[in-house]
């Protein structure tokens, strides 16, 4: 027989159903239907992100302006539309700013070589101050009735699943085929294991990583989308939140490796279970604000040390990409 083999995602997964049965049995209004489809809505966007951020990884980068593509394409959808604009043409001009981003930053990656840490960190900046300076009146958008059927898409429900969860479930199934059965998802990973290697044997690696970070983007704005459609409203300032370090906090408690070219789907969606439901139970008991920071700073901490063990990286390979 061979022997059992223990990975990060098992042990992640068994430490959810562990934390979720205790959270059920002893913390008072977890287990209810409100708070359930209150947590349901939270682990769509967390999980719609972290897939945004695992396509990135997987290559081996980081995207630290996914915040700001969940944040400001939705608002200048909101913000058209209230000042007359047909949702068609407002979401047209805010996928075309999306695609223009993405193209920013992976040109800067791939051709400028600039590290994916600063290169995001200086791009997320820079749109989410292009957005609170020119594109919106007020720092929450508000809805308005020319969005009238379109708060659907985070409030409505397909056979009783609430529709962000139905998001979810179909941005991770477009992701796995794009990673697992397209040419385009093989050469992401040749690139993540080892850029050399993959640029010797003819894979395009720049394009490829121009690629990354577009698609990162357009599902970043997905995720802003389902998010704005939930609350009627975009809070624009949520880029000044500690939303970024979840969405980290999602990929790598899950299993992808930070050294690239490892995990997949089914890692971002064991990560985000764990994290949504901490992050809810911990509201629960009124855990305050800095207090769940360092709760996540310290589970962050330990889950980059669990990777550095469990993924090391090539040294060979390891200053191309180096994130």
């Amino acid at each position: 027989m061979k022997p059992l083999r223990i990975t990060q995602q098992g042990i992640v997964f068994s430490i959810f159903v562990v934390l979720f049965a205790g959270f059920a049995v002893f913390l008072p209004g977890f287990l209810t239907t409100s708070n359930m489809l209150t947590l349901l809505q939270n682990v769509a966007v967390l999980g719609i992100l972290g897939l945004a951020m695992a396509i990135v990884v997987i290559g081996r980068g980081i995207d630290l302006s996914l915040i700001a593509a969940l944040a400001v394409p939705p608002g200048v959808v909101l913000q058209l539309v209230q000042d007359g604009h047909s949702l068609s043409y407002a979401l047209l001009l805010a996928a075309l700013l999306t695609l223009a981003f993405g193209l920013v930053n992976g040109w800067l990656i791939a051709y400028a070589e600039v590290p994916s840490l600063f290169a995001t960190l200086a791009s997320g900046l820079f749109l989410a101050g292009l957005g609170q300076a020119a594109l919106f009146k007020l720092d929450v958008v508000q809805w308005s009735p020319g969005l009238e059927g379109f708060e659907g898409l985070g409030q409505g429900a397909v056979l009783g699943i609430p529709m962000p969860i139905v998001m979810f479930v179909g941005a991770c199934i477009v992701v796995a085929i794009f990673l697992r059965r397209t040419r385009f998802g093989a050469f992401i990973y040749a690139i993540g294991d080892n850029p050399f290697a993959a640029r010797s044997s003819g894979i395009p690696t720049r394009p490829l990583i121009v690629l990354q970070y577009v698609l990162a983007a357009l599902i970043g704005m997905l995720a802003g989308l389902v998010l704005a459609a939930s609350v009627n409203s975009m809070p624009t300032r949520i880029y000044n939140s500690t939303l970024i370090y979840d969405v980290i906090l999602v990929v790598v408690l899950g299993g992808i490796g930070l050294a690239g070219g490892r995990g997949g789907v089914l890692n971002v969606v064991i990560g985000t279970l764990l994290i949504g439901t901490m992050l809810n139970a911990m509201t629960i008991m009124d855990v305050s604000y800095s207090g769940q920071n360092l709760v996540k700073g310290v589970v962050l901490l330990a889950a980059v040390i669990a990777d550095s063990f469990l993924n090391p990286r090539n040294e060979e390979t390891a200053q191309q990409g180096d994130i």
